[in-house]
């Protein structure tokens, strides 16, 4: 990209840039926050070959990374995000990570997800004010 030089107009963002900025301003409920962080941590193919991997039991971070076929750091770094959605938990086992998929975690997500957004029978979405 070429730098700006002096008399060139100034730059100005996108408007999607804008839009996004605003969006990342506003204050979003917490119970949205959590539905969107949920979705989010399975939106990657990656992460969802180690939940998938992990559906068929335990499996050491090796065992993640010859799966996967990525890095060591990329397969921590993807563990990371499912581990913030409650989808997978580690333990340490000497030197060795071991993850396992929390399934409990994917029932109690949809009745959740269900209740925030107002899909139960009886129950009105929350408006954010």
């Amino acid at each position: 990209m070429r730098r700006p030089h002096p008399g060139d107009p100034p730059l100005s963002p996108s408007p999607a840039r804008i839009r996004s900025t605003i969006a990342s301003v506003v204050d979003q409920p917490d119970e949205l926050r959590d539905v969107r962080l949920f979705h989010k941590a399975l939106a990657d193919v990656n992460r969802l070959r180690i939940v998938q991997r992990l559906a068929e039991g335990e499996a050491s971070v090796t065992e993640l990374i010859e799966h996967v076929g990525l890095s060591q750091p990329l397969v921590s770094w993807h563990l990371g995000r499912l581990r913030t959605a409650g989808i997978v938990e580690t333990r340490r086992s000497g030197r060795e990570t071991v993850c396992r998929l929390v399934p409990e975690a994917f029932d109690a997500f949809a009745v959740r997800e269900r209740l925030v957004l107002g899909l139960e029978a009886g129950t009105p979405a929350r408006v954010a004010s």
